[in-house]
């Protein structure tokens, strides 16, 4: 077998805190949905070109992806 993408990262899985699942109801997530979110608070057609990120929601997706680097590996970013 070849891997020849990427997986398990946050562009491409949903990583949910286990202990705070709730089942039937949006999760607290480590992944693309809070850009998602974000991005259906805009009025925009979905169309390119995308709306510029504000920096707090840049920081803030930066900051959810080194959370689920650092609890699936138990490492320190």
């Amino acid at each position: 077998m070849i891997l020849i993408d990427e997986v398990l990262t946050p562009d491409s899985s949903r990583f949910w805190p286990a202990d705070l699942y709730a089942p039937g109801k949006s999760q607290p997530s480590f992944d693309k949905q809070y850009v998602r979110d974000y991005l259906e608070t805009l009025d925009w057609d979905k169309n390119p070109p995308g709306p510029e990120l504000p920096e707090e929601i840049v920081q803030k997706t930066s900051e959810k992806y080194i959370e689920a680097y650092t609890r699936v590996t138990g490492l320190e970013f």
